[in-house]
C-alpha cells in the first residue's frame, strides 16, 4: 500500500475581530516540517522552509477590506523543493485549527495563493474543495492548490490572508481563527491545478502569459473586489493582453482559464502612461557631450542635453525628423525637453513640413516686433521707459510684438479649449544682461552689445539658464531665443538644411544692441537663408512662429515624424 507523506508547516495564523476593530494575528513558529514517512516511490524527496524564520506578521485595527487592499498586506512565503530524481504530486492544504464557538467560518476569510509560475488565485476559502483534515486539532481543511514539482525543481509560494469586505458585524464580530498549512506529497495526488498565469505590464499594457496547454480565456477588471471573467481573450504564443486605463492605479485583471472555476488575478497594478518627455527620448538618440556651436549643424545630430533653469534640458539639433507634433489644429516642431519635463515647441504651420522647406505657411504672419525703436529699452518683450528692464517680471509696456502673439494665443488656443495643455512656469527668456566690457544706457553715445550677442559671436556658448529673474517671462506664448537657434544649429551663417530654417525671417525674443549711430534697437532674428544675425526691431517683414510650453502631463501618441507626428490628446 502506498503511504502518503506529509509535510507539515508549522504556521500558526490567529484571527482576532472585536466590535469595530479587527485584529489579525499570524505566527510564525518554526523553519520548515518533515517528512514524517517515507514514501514508496522514493524517500526525502520534499523539503520546505520558510522564507524567514523568525519573521512574524502583527496586523492591528484590521477592517474588512477590499481584494486589492488584502493584495498589498504582507504575504507569508514558503518554499517546497523535490530533491529527487522524479517528479513529485502534492497539495496545499489550509487547516482550520481549534474550533472554538466564537470560530470565524471560512465562508468570510479570503485567502490568495501565488507563485512564479501563476498570478493570484483568489477565493473564499469556504469555496475551495474540502479534504479531510491531517493535523491534530484541525476541525476542516481546504485545498488551496495541487501540483507536480519535477526532479530537482523548487517553487516558492506566497499566502495571504484577509477578512472579506463583506463581512458584518454579526458575522466577524468577536471571532477568532486559527490555521496551518498542510502541504502533502502523494503520488495518488490528482493534479487539477495545471492552467497557469503570469501577468506582465507594459507602460498600460498588461500580458498574461499562459501554460500551453490553456486553449481560451475570459478575463475582467477591478479597481475593489474580484470580478467574474467574461470579456473573450484572444490567444497568441500562449498570452493575451488586456489594455489598462492610463494613470490609474490599482487596477487587477483576473482570468479564468479554459472554463474552469478557478480564477487567477493579478497583483494590484499601478499603471502609468509614459511621460511626454519619456516618449519623445524612447524615439530619439541622445548624445553626451557637446557639440560645436560655432559650426553649423545640417544633418541630423539627434538630442543632447544640457541643464537650463529647471533642471536637465534635452534638445533636438541639425536636421531632425522625428520632433514633429501636431497640436490645436497646428504643427509644430520641438526645440526641446525643459527641465521640469514640458516641451517647448516651435509653430510651423497647418501642414507637415520637410527640413529644408521654404513656406509662409510656417509662421503665422509677419509683423514688427517693437513699433518704437530710438531706446535701448524697446529690445525688451516688456519694457519701462529709462530702465534697462521693468522692476518685477512680467511687468512693464508690453512691446508690440507680446500683444500679437497674446492675441493669437488667445484665439487659437485658449479659445478652443487648449488653454490646459500649455503650462507658463518654464517661462521665456528676454535676456538683458550687457556683454562683456559694456554698460546698459537708454540712449548710449557708442553702440552698446547686449549678452546673446556675446555668446553668438564670441564665445559661441549658447546658454539655456536666464540669470535674471526679471527676464524671464512666465508667460504661455513667446518666442525662441538665439540661444535656442544656436543649440538647434544655427549660426551666423547660411543653413537652409536644420528644422528651424522656413525660407523666411522670423523674429527671437533675444537682444542684440543698440545703434547709437541711427539710433535703432536691434534683436536677433533668423534669416531667410537660415542664419542667425540682427534684425530692427521696428522692420515690418519678419514672421512670427509662436512658441509654447505643452504640460509635462499631456499625453503623446505617434512617432514624432513628418508622416506620424506626436499627437497632444
Amino acid at each position: 500500500m502506498k503511504k502518503s507523506t506529509k509535510i507539515t508547516l508549522l504556521v500558526a495564523g490567529a484571527l482576532v475581530i472585536l466590535v469595530g476593530i479587527i485584529g489579525i494575528t499570524y505566527a510564525f513558529f518554526s523553519t520548515g516540517g518533515s517528512q514524517e514517512q517515507a514514501n514508496t516511490f522514493t524517500s526525502g524527496c520534499l523539503n520546505i522552509s520558510l522564507t524567514d524564520a523568525s519573521s512574524s506578521i502583527s496586523l492591528s485595527n484590521i477592517y474588512p477590506v477590499t481584494d486589492i487592499e488584502g493584495l498589498e498586506g504582507t504575504s507569508y512565503d514558503f518554499t517546497i523543493t523535490n530533491t529527487c530524481d522524479t517528479s513529485a504530486n502534492y497539495s496545499i492544504n489550509l487547516e482550520s485549527l481549534n474550533q472554538v464557538s466564537n470560530s470565524l467560518s471560512a465562508d468570510y476569510i479570503k485567502v490568495a495563493l501565488s507563485s512564479d509560475t501563476v498570478g493570484n488565485v483568489i477565493s473564499i476559502l469556504s469555496d475551495n474543495t474540502s479534504v479531510t483534515p491531517e493535523i491534530d486539532n484541525a476541525y476542516e481543511s481546504y485545498n488551496l492548490y495541487t501540483g507536480t514539482l519535477g526532479a530537482s525543481e523548487t517553487k516558492t509560494y506566497h499566502l495571504k490572508l484577509w477578512l472579506d469586505y463583506d463581512a458584518t458585524v454579526e458575522q466577524a464580530a468577536n471571532k477568532v481563527y486559527q490555521s496551518k498549512i498542510n502541504v502533502i506529497a502523494n503520488p495518488e495526488t490528482q493534479v487539477v491545478d495545471n492552467l497557469e498565469a503570469t501577468f506582465e505590464l507594459n507602460d498600460t499594457t498588461l500580458t498574461s502569459n499562459l501554460t500551453n496547454n490553456v486553449t481560451s480565456a475570459t478575463y475582467c477588471t477591478t479597481t475593489d473586489n474580484i470580478c467574474t471573467p467574461s470579456t473573450s481573450a484572444t490567444i497568441a504564443n500562449n498570452n493575451y493582453t488586456v489594455d489598462l486605463e492610463p494613470n490609474e492605479n490599482n487596477q487587477m485583471v483576473c482570468t479564468r482559464l479554459n472554463g474552469t472555476s478557478k480564477i487567477i488575478c493579478s497583483d494590484p497594478l499601478i499603471v502609468k502612461q509614459p511621460s511626454a518627455s519619456e516618449v519623445i527620448l524612447a524615439n530619439s538618440t541622445i548624445n553626451e557631450g557637446t557639440p560645436n556651436f560655432s559650426s553649423t549643424a545640417t544633418t541630423d545630430e539627434g538630442v543632447y542635453k544640457t541643464e537650463d533653469n529647471l533642471g536637465t534640458s534635452y534638445y533636438f539639433r541639425g536636421a531632425v525628423k522625428n520632433n514633429y507634433v501636431q497640436f490645436a489644429g497646428y504643427y509644430w516642431r520641438i526645440i526641446r525637453i525643459n527641465g521640469d519635463g514640458s516641451i517647448r515647441i516651435i509653430y510651423d504651420g497647418t501642414s507637415a513640413h520637410a527640413n529644408g522647406e521654404s513656406s509662409t505657411d510656417r509662421q503665422t504672419g509677419t509683423n514688427v516686433y517693437n513699433s518704437s525703436y530710438n531706446a535701448s529699452y524697446y529690445v525688451g518683450y516688456t519694457y519701462q521707459t529709462g530702465a534697462q528692464r521693468p522692476s518685477t517680471q512680467n511687468s512693464g509696456t508690453a512691446s508690440t510684438i507680446k500683444g500679437v502673439l497674446d492675441n493669437w494665443y488667445q484665439t487659437n488656443i485658449a479659445n478652443k479649449g487648449y488653454d490646459d495643455k500649455v503650462v507658463s512656469t518654464p517661462g521665456f527668456c528676454n535676456d538683458r544682461n550687457m556683454a562683456s566690457g559694456y554698460s546698459w544706457s537708454a540712449t548710449p553715445s557708442t553702440n552698446i552689445y547686449y549678452a546673446p550677442y556675446e555668446r553668438v559671436y564670441t564665445t559661441h556658448q549658447p546658454t539655456l539658464k536666464c540669470s535674471n529673474t526679471n527676464d524671464i517671462y512666465t508667460t504661455k506664448v513667446g518666442l525662441i531665443t538665439a540661444d535656442e537657434v544656436m543649440f538647434a544649429g544655427g549660426t551666423p551663417s547660411s543653413n537652409n538644411s536644420y528644422y528651424l530654417y522656413t525660407g523666411q525671417y522670423y523674429w527671437t525674443m533675444s537682444p542684440y544692441r543698440f545703434n547709437a549711430a541711427n539710433s535703432n534697437a536691434f534683436v536677433f532674428a533668423v534669416w531667410s537663408d537660415g542664419l542667425l544675425d540682427r534684425g530692427n526691431v521696428d522692420w515690418t517683414a519678419l514672421g512670427v512662429r509662436p512658441v509654447l510650453n505643452l504640460s509635462a502631463d499631456v499625453t503623446l501618441t505617434g512617432s514624432g515624424t513628418q508622416t506620424d507626428p506626436y499627437v497632444v490628446s
